[in-house]
């Protein structure tokens, strides 16, 4: 299987930085609140399908620059040309937007968001597709399409949302495209936790460092169930994490720390 190096990666659309085994993509246009462009989406889409690819980057952060998160698509960029285009044109954009989501939930190392500020729109939906998030009481998540005309159904909304706060409180966040603030989405489970502004990009780098000195073969394995596990029955997933378990079973980390536990020792894991 091909390896690409963490060095390898030096996207143009957004800042990209690696410090040991983690890695943090910051939206970095503060200026218009981080909008996404087409760029932006296929350079997101690319680094995170090429992420399966590189064993040196064991976890993720995702965050934003000058006190936003993101702003969705930018409107002078991709909303004006959308009201230009065909279908084939149109579909081939919206199925390109997807990719995203697809690609973050398919990546093996768990994505952790630093949410502040702003998060509407495509914004959201980065959010969705991360594993972890972290926001700022003063933050607002607005799920904006149905303000532009639109189906709140983008980019996976209905079942990611849904997932995450109950298929009637997603209702109505993608019915009315209110914004929700930063307390009521870590009510609403939205958020995980919520943090100081200033401690936000911290917090969410610890989180990301321990889960990239943990057991990384198995966070890997745990998000790809967490993901295969919707379209499952329950006896189908029983058996799905018993066949995941078994393989897990096989690996170094497991052996370390049986021996460390005997020891009376703090493992040490490799991802191996």
């Amino acid at each position: 299987m091909k390896k690409i190096p963490a060095s390898a990666f030096r996207p143009e659309h957004f800042k990209f930085e690696v410090d040991g085994k983690v890695a943090t993509i910051t939206l970095n246009r503060p200026e218009r609140k981080n909008p996404l462009t087409l760029d932006s989406y296929g350079e997101l889409r690319d680094l995170f399908r090429d992420l399966v690819y590189c064993p040196d980057i064991k976890s993720v952060v995702l965050t934003g620059a000058g006190g936003n998160f993101c702003s969705g698509g930018d409107v002078h960029e991709i909303i004006g040309p959308l009201t230009k285009m065909d279908m084939t044109g149109l579909l081939e954009f919206t199925r390109m937007t997807g990719d995203v989501v697809k690609a973050m939930r398919n990546c093996p190392q768990p994505i952790v968001a630093a949410i502040d500020g702003i998060c509407a729109g495509a914004g959201t939906m980065l959010a969705c597709g991360s594993d972890i998030r972290y926001g700022t009481a003063k933050s607002k998540v607005a799920f904006l399409f149905v303000k532009v005309g639109l189906a709140g159904a983008d980019m996976g909304a209905c079942t990611l949302l849904s997932n995450i706060v109950g298929h009637g409180r997603a209702s109505e966040l993608l019915f009315t495209g209110r914004a929700m603030p930063g307390t009521q989405a870590e009510a609403w489970g939205f958020y995980n936790e919520l943090v100081e502004p200033e401690a936000l990009q911290q917090k969410a780098k610890d989180m990301a460092q321990s889960l990239a000195d943990g057991p990384t073969f198995a966070h890997a394995m745990t998000k790809k169930m967490l993901l295969q596990e919707w379209n499952m029955g329950l006896e189908e997933a029983i058996e799905a994490e018993a066949q995941a378990q078994a393989i897990c079973m096989q690996t170094q980390d497991f052996h370390r720390a049986y021996h460390a536990f005997v020891a009376k020792q703090t493992p040490k894991f490799e991802g191996n």
